[in-house]
């Protein structure tokens, strides 16, 4: 289910472009080059998400990544929604989150949108999101991993949505959760082997 579209396709049009901008601001490089840790691109898995952050050993510079990572997808979806309606949040939090995943600004090599992915649900329907922050908290906590922790919390958030009656996210949950699935072909193949790292091991 998605919902009605309503607003000017041109206005939708701006509203994703605007959108995708937001979201390929790197704020994981931009920390860590604050911070003095380095190219990011160049330390542990190469990622420029909060949990290759924490590999510096900076939990601070690994917060703010989160916070503002997450932030950018929740700004995106609630600008839209209060300027123009539910189909533009909808849209620009499809559009936050692929700025994340393939920033222009980085030549569309990017992260892997799990922060974005999860501030873009808080923000949409916050039952679903804080649905999917509980699964990874938990996923997280009893295996240490943070990527399958984000494969646990995407395939089960569509779920959510229906069980919770937030049917009218089931789509863009449903996309988002695939495209999650895309930018953790690495990681899936490192879990199948048994050498995906863990939380908080440094670089």
């Amino acid at each position: 289910m998605i919902p009605a579209l309503e607003t000017a396709p041109a206005l939708l049009a701006v509203t994703a472009a605007l959108a995708y901008l937001l979201g390929s601001v790197p704020f994981g490089i931009v920390m860590a080059r604050l911070f003095g840790l380095g190219d990011l691109r160049k330390i542990g898995s190469g990622n420029i998400g909060a949990t290759n952050v924490l590999r510096t050993g900076n939990k601070l510079a690994a917060f703010l990544t989160l916070v503002l990572d997450a932030g950018k997808g929740a700004i995106a979806v609630l600008a839209a929604r209060a300027i123009l309606g539910e189909d533009a949040a909808q849209l620009a939090g499809f559009f936050a989150f692929l700025g994340h995943c393939y920033p222009v600004f980085l030549r569309f090599r990017g992260g892997k949108g799990v922060a974005t992915f999860l501030g873009t649900l808080i923000a949409l329907a916050w039952p679903v999101g804080l649905a999917a922050c509980a699964l990874w908290a938990v996923t997280a906590a009893v295996t240490r991993i943070s990527s399958l922790s984000a494969l646990v919390a995407a395939a089960l958030s569509p779920v959510a949505a229906i069980l919770l009656g937030q049917g009218v996210v089931g789509v863009l949950t449903i996309c988002l959760a695939a495209l999650i699935f895309a930018r953790h072909h690495e990681n899936i193949r490192r879990l199948l082997n048994g050498t995906e790292p863990r939380i908080g091991r440094k670089s």
